[in-house]
This record gives C-alpha cells, sequence and structure tokens, in this order.
C-alpha cells in the first residue's frame, strides 16, 4: 500500500523527518561525546600525551566506518530488500550498537565492537532514509522535494543541538553510562517512528538483476577490443588494482585503515577514469541508455570527489577543535540566578544552532536577493563557494591558535566566529548535496548513489588520518619547525589550503556539468 501523490505534500513525509530527528540526536549524541569520553576514561591507560592522537584515531576511524558501510546498505537495497526493509533491520542493529556503548563503557573491545555495530547500523541505513524520501516524489509534486530535504536537514540539526548540548553535560554530571544510554533510547524510538508509517510508504521496489547494469556495462567497456586499437583504459584500471595491491601489503607500516581505504580509493579513481575512456565500447552491446547512466554515475563521481576535501574539515570540529577547545578557558554565564560553565564538547552546539538558523535565511533571504540580482544559486555554484567558506573557517581556527601557541590564554568563545563559517560552509555544500545526489542518479543506481556521497566523507577522514599519521615523522616535524608554526597549527594551515584548491577545482568542473532531471515519473 502507498501513498499517492496530486502535487500536494505527501503525508508519509512527517514519519521520516520524525525518524530522523531522534535518529540523528541518538548517533551525534554519542559522536559528540566520544572524543572527550576517549581521552578522559577509555584510554587512560596510555601516557597522557598520546591520547588526544589516539582519541582522534579511534574518532576518525569510527567516522570512516559510519560513511563507508552505506556501500553495503545501498547495495542491499538496491538489490535484495529495498529501502523500508534494509532501513529497518539495521535500525535493530544500529540500537544493539549503542547497548553496548553503555554496558561496556569501561571494556576496550566491548566498547570498540559497540561502535562497529553503530558504523554497521548508522552507515546502512545513511544512504536510504534521504533517497527514500526522494522515492515519495514525483513529477507531480518535485517542487517540493526541496523544501522537505531543507526540512530534513533542519530535523538533523535540530536533533544534533539538544544532542550536542546536554549530552556532555549528562557525561560530566551522571557518566558515560547514562551519556551513551539516552542515545539508544533515542534509536530505538527512532525505530519504532519509522515503522509506524509503513502502510503509508511509496515503496519503490528493488532493480532486477539487469544485463546492462552499472558493472556490466563497465566490464563490457574495459573488456572490449576495437579494431586497430588497444585498450589503454583496461590498462589504467589495472594499475590502480596494483595500487591497490601495494597500498593494502602496507597495512603494517600505516595501519589496516588507512591502507584499506587507500586501496579503494586507487581502484574507484583509476577504474572510474579507465571505464571513462573506453566507455563508448559497450554501445552496441547495451543500449544507448545504459551507456549514457554509466556515463553520468561517472560525472557525478567527480563532485563527489571534490567534495571529500570539505569532509576532511568540517568533521575535525567534534576531534581537532575538541581538542583544541580543552586547552582554552571555559566561558561562565549566569542563567535563572546559577552560573553555567560551558565544557568544550557543547561548543559543537553552535553548529545545529545555526544551521536551523541559516536554512530559512537562505531560502527566504539570501537566494532571493541573489535572484534579483541576476544570479541563479544553482545547487553546484553553491557546493563552490561552501568549500570556499569551509577552508576560510579553518584560516580563523588557524590564527586562533598560533596565538594559543604564543601562550595567550583564550577563551573557548573564540571559536564562535569559526564555528559560524565553517556552518555556513555545511549548509551550501551538504544540505545541496542531499537533493543534488538524488536528482542526478539514475532510477537504477539511487541507492548506490547516494552511498557514494556518503563515501566522500570516508575519503575526507581518510585524509586526517594519513595527515595526522604524517606529523609523527620526524622529517615532517622538522620541516613545519622550520616554519614558526606549532604542529596543529600548521595542520589547520595546511586543511584551510587544501580546501581551498579544491574549491577552486570545483568551480572549473562545475561550470562544464549539466544538470538532468532524474525524478521518478508520476504513475
Amino acid at each position: 500500500m502507498s501513498e499517492t501523490s496530486t502535487g500536494r505534500m505527501p503525508r508519509q513525509i512527517p514519519y521520516i523527518i520524525a525518524n530522523e530527528g531522534c535518529e540523528r540526536f541518538s548517533f551525534y549524541g554519542m559522536r559528540n561525546i566520544l572524543t572527550p569520553f576517549l581521552i578522559s576514561t577509555l584510554l587512560l591507560f596510555l601516557p597522557e600525551a598520546e591520547r588526544a592522537s589516539d582519541a582522534k584515531h579511534v574518532f576518525h576511524t569510527f567516522v570512516i566506518g559510519v560513511y563507508f558501510f552505506p556501500l553495503l546498505g545501498g547495495w542491499l537495497a538496491d538489490r535484495f530488500f529495498g529501502k523500508y526493509n534494509t532501513v529497518f533491520w539495521l535500525s535493530l542493529v544500529y540500537c544493539a550498537g549503542h547497548a553496548c556503548l553503555a554496558f561496556f563503557e569501561d571494556n576496550l573491545k566491548g566498547f570498540y565492537f559497540g561502535l562497529f555495530l553503530i558504523a554497521l547500523g548508522s552507515g546502512g541505513i545513511k544512504p536510504l532514509v534521504s533517497s527514500f524520501v526522494g522515492d515519495q516524489f514525483d513529477q507531480t509534486n518535485k517542487h517540493k522535494a526541496k523544501l522537505v530535504y531543507d526540512a530534513f536537514y533542519w530535523i538533523i540539526n535540530f536533533g544534533s543541538f539538544f544532542a550536542s548540548l546536554l549530552m556532555p553535560i549528562f557525561l560530566r554530571d551522571y557518566g558515560p553510562a547514562v551519556a551513551f544510554g539516552i542515545p539508544g533510547i533515542l534509536m530505538f524510538i527512532a525505530t519504532v517512528v519509522f515503522w509506524s508509517g509503513r502502510r503509508k510508504y511509496v515503496h519503490v521496489p528493488p532493480a532486477p538483476p539487469s544485463p546492462d547494469s552499472f558493472t556490466r556495462v563497465a566490464r563490457t567497456a574495459l573488456l572490449a577490443h576495437k579494431p586497430g586499437h588497444g585498450r589503454p583504459g583496461l590498462a589504467v584500471a589495472l594499475f590502480g588494482a596494483a595500487g591497490a595491491v601495494a597500498s593494502l601489503a602496507m597495512s603494517f607500516s600505516w595501519g589496516f585503515v588507512i591502507a584499506a581505504c587507500l586501496a579503494l580509493v586507487l581502484l574507484l579513481a583509476f577504474g572510474s577514469i579507465g571505464i571513462h575512456m573506453q566507455l563508448e565500447r559497450a554501445r552496441g552491446v547495451h543500449p544507448d541508455e545504459a551507456v549514457d547512466g554509466v556515463r553520468a554515475v561517472l560525472r557525478i563521481l567527480v563532485v563527489f570527489a571534490l567534495v571529500t576535501p570539505f569532509w576532511s574539515l568540517f568533521d575535525q570540529k567534534a576531534s581537532t577543535w575538541i581538542v583544541q577547545a580543552n586547552a582554552m578557558t571555559q566561558p561562565t554565564i549566569s542563567l535563572f540566578g546559577s552560573d553555567f560553565t560551558f565544557v568544550p564538547a557543547q561548543m559543537q552546539a553552535l553548529n545545529p544552532m545555526l544551521v536551523m538558523l541559516l536554512i530559512p535565511f537562505n531560502n527566504l533571504v539570501l537566494y532571493p536577493a541573489l535572484r534579483r540580482f541576476g544570479y541563479e544559486p544553482t545547487a553546484l555554484r553553491r557546493m563552490t563557494f561552501g568549500i570556499g567558506f569551509t577552508a576560510l573557517a579553518w584560516v580563523v581556527i588557524g590564527a586562533i591558535q598560533v596565538a594559543m601557541d604564543t601562550g595567550t590564554p583564550t577563551s573557548m568563545a573564540w571559536q564562535i566566529l569559526p564555528y559560524a563559517i565553517l556552518t555556513l560552509g555545511e549548509v551550501l555544500v551538504s544540505a545541496t548535496g542531499l537533493e543534488f545526489a538524488y536528482s542526478q542518479s539514475p532510477p537504477s543506481m539511487k541507492g548506490v548513489i547516494m552511498a557514494f556521497w556518503s563515501l566522500a566523507v570516508t575519503v575526507g577522514s581518510l585524509w586526517v588520518l594519513i595527515v595526522n599519521a604524517s606529523v609523527k615523522n620526524d622529517m615532517v616535524l622538522g620541516h613545519i619547525s622550520a616554519t614558526g608554526l606549532g604542529v596543529m597549527s600548521f595542520q589547520m594551515f595546511f586543511f584551510a589550503a587544501f580546501a581551498f584548491a579544491a574549491a577552486l577545482a570545483f568551480g572549473l568542473y562545475a561550470r562544464k556539468y549539466k544538470m538532468v532531471d532524474n525524478y521518478r515519473k508520476d504513475v
């Protein structure tokens, strides 16, 4: 049974929005206290000087898992179980992960197993919920989809705001069992709410096995012979495969997570280039529509790749920025006759609070004003400026760190400005990217394409792990010392330059990208 649409807002949308709000509270509630919990409790067996670095490593490894498992969730939904069933069952796995965090607060293996289950559950459903929203729309009401995606992103930040504000207090005053248990309860509520709307949703069935699927068209393109020509695309793809094997062989030196993620990046990058070089050879063997669909996917992957530096910078607000805040003075305000002192992890509440203000401001004030001046804020233009603003935020946070390195006492309130700039960048990139990913993906690839959007976050955290590992090298530390900057401030300016370069490349590519319309037709 499904809810048909006749140009109106689908009635089933509130179930998905409410589910997302509770789920995001649960996720950000545990994620935003993860770094301080690791430093103050779980990693106490390490020397004090190593705890912050190892906590950042654990945090970004967890983030890599969260944004890698969307590949599995997208594949299961698109090929076997459909979006609803996949989301529901992986949500139960998600709940089990929260239970492990609450019960194994002082057990390293048990706690890490809980993080694995949350990464599997949260990551597996991540691409599906947002694309499930898109499934509820067709050509008659697709104009309302942008409003819902904005509401979807707004409710994510509504849950994140209260989680960021409250969970650090629960961790400080009631301990980790309570602080990790509350998000678990919210995740269970999210699962029940999602289940309650099961008879109202539009259920798009999994695509049946197709002889013209993405992988089969890609394989045909790489292996096809053309009289009088070699197979340069295959050679490029094999070069990437060889690089992936070499990367895995370095697992003992680099660590398995870095080696495996780098291997995946090499396979995707060189494989995509190779397919693109020989894609026309698949015509005749496969219909033009299938070949053009593969070309569309490859074009989208370029956009996703250029967004990875944004995620490198954005996710460090929950690791690097907390480490910085730990060395700052904590501001105190008076509320109802009582003094309230902010703890470092609570600074993250600024991000969702500003998102909830900026989304309506952009839609009601900024974008209409730009249009009146003759400038259309297209999705790719918004994302270009978003990456640039994110880089600017890291210039500001780096300047603050330089002042701290000189011994100047610095209040956590100084982080408000970089948080504001970072959040503007996030709204322009992340909220826009959800809509872009769905609208540009071919019908049979929506779940997987949304998974690739999430995989961009994995690659972003990969760059963070690589940079953090490199600053443990004596030669690298020598070069940093020669600049006159501290290690943390140097890293901040390095990431800012990385993102500025990405914004420039993204803007140049966006000028050539042709938008398409892949919303579901009304039936």
